[in-house]
């Protein structure tokens, strides 16, 4: 029989707009085309999913991959391989770079580095700033842009825009949804003191609670006034969670599994690994997260992957960079919670595939659904595996969740009709492509 499909996923559990249930997926030129019972003696490669589950592809859209500038600690092929062998099929890379991403050339430069080296398939976020403020507009419209970003507290790099009046000429010329680092610069200068020498786990007493919960009600009041929309990344507190769930008419808002999973008593171990902008806190905080999560007030997961070598994480408190690896332990860590009683599978998939889909505006990505790009992320949820640092594909190879045993695991990543990786292996050449949004849509040629 002459082969309708190139691809059959055969007798997954699909975990699908329509509920949840075993089906073949039918893939032809990198799109799905059929759903439900398919013959497959009518395609040239058969994957069989029999015990597996298929969820859409995983978008992971908060990733710092470090190139150029820092290719020591990450690039976008590295970064981008530790995302297909975690069951990420997207990616937003952060534009806290060197040089910055800010300009039409950084962009296109980082389009042009990505395409067909990067495994999976990303936009890049371009940042905001007091120079840029009046070219947004245009910036946020570019080929591959997911996006504009901002600083209004310092991290890594040198991006910032601390004041009212900076954050609000740029909102006033978004018009798409921008994303914001959410902490008071001022409160965190003046509280620089409160850092303990050797002691990572004052991070949290220094960039406190009010820092973060201060700036979203600052950000919130600007996106108000000026009819923006705004996405607050990584939430860190309860507080925020309290205030932001009476304030969705224009924001929306992300958690980290980081956030999701370690609390302030991990410092005593882990130490630096775990120094984060904003930081880990006290158990009450992840508790309130969780209840973000199952309220609905939270949007979207974020793995914020921000890689620095160990060499430099060991370095004496404050003295360290905050960052750790992310991306590659998102699925398990977030599928253990699954095994664990504390999510649904499909509040996963609204959280990493429909949630980013919906709110960025992702065209043909985020769903199990005739026409859409074949993205799958093949997940065994009854597999018991260890996360360990050999595992780890980032460039910096380690993991704050090195030893960790977890029930549920990322066995196979398709982007696009291809078979990117498959237990562990990565399985053909780099063929990422930058993602495109309805909002930017240029027309077919």
């Amino acid at each position: 029989m002459t082969a309708i499909y190139d691809m059959i996923l055969k007798s997954g559990t699909v975990v699908n707009q329509d509920g949840i249930g075993v089906r073949d997926i039918g893939i032809l030129d990198g799109t799905i085309a059929a759903i439900g019972s398919v013959d497959e003696t009518t395609a040239d490669e058969v994957i069989d999913c029999t015990g597996l589950t298929v969820l859409p592809g995983v978008i992971d859209s908060q990733v710092h991959f470090r190139e150029p500038g820092n290719e020591h600690k990450e690039d976008l092929e590295s970064g981008s391989r530790a995302a297909v062998l975690g069951g990420v099929t997207c990616v937003f890379e952060m534009p806290n770079t060197n040089p910055l991403t800010t300009s039409e050339e950084a962009l296109a430069d980082k389009v042009r580095r990505g395409r067909h080296r990067m495994h999976c398939d990303f936009a890049f976020w371009v940042g905001g700033t007091h120079e840029n403020a009046a070219d947004v507009a245009e910036l946020e419209r570019l080929p591959g842009a997911a996006g504009i970003k901002v600083f209004m507290g310092s991290s890594t790099g040198k991006l910032l825009v601390e004041d009212d009046e900076g954050v609000r000429r740029i909102l006033k010329n978004t018009r798409r949804r921008a994303a914001f680092h959410s902490e008071d610069e001022y409160r965190l200068r003046e509280r620089m003191s409160m850092r303990v020498d050797n002691d990572p786990s004052s991070h949290p007493i220094w960039r406190d609670v009010h820092a973060a919960v201060q700036c979203t009600d600052r950000l919130v009041g600007i996106a108000e006034e000026t009819g923006a929309r705004i996405h607050v990344l990584h939430i860190s507190t309860g507080e925020e969670i309290a205030y932001l769930s009476n304030r969705k008419r224009n924001v929306t808002c992300e958690a980290t599994p980081h956030h999701l999973t370690l609390t302030a008593d991990d410092y005593a171990t882990l130490g630096t690994k775990i120094q984060m902008n904003p930081p880990v806190r006290e158990t009450r905080h992840r508790e309130a997260i969780w209840g973000g999560i199952q309220s609905g007030v939270i949007d979207v997961l974020g793995s914020d992957h921000a890689p620095h070598t160990l060499d430099e994480k060991a370095m004496a408190y404050p003295g360290s960079p905050s960052g750790m690896t992310g991306v590659q332990t998102l699925v398990p860590i977030m599928l253990d919670h699954v095994a664990n009683g504390r999510l649904s599978i499909q509040r996963f998939v609204d959280l990493t595939s429909a949630g980013p889909q919906r709110i960025f505006g992702l065209a043909r990505k985020g769903r199990i659904a005739l026409g859409y790009d074949a993205d799958f992320t093949v997940v065994d949820l009854n597999r018991r595996q260890t996360i360990t640092d050999g595992w780890i594909g980032s460039k910096s190879q380690w993991t704050p969740y090195d030893q960790r045993r977890v029930t549920g695991w990322p066995v196979g990543t398709v982007v696009r009709g291809k078979r990117v990786m498959w237990e562990g292996e990565i399985t053909i050449p780099s063929t990422g492509e930058p993602a495109e949004f309805v909002e930017t849509l240029r027309p077919l040629s």
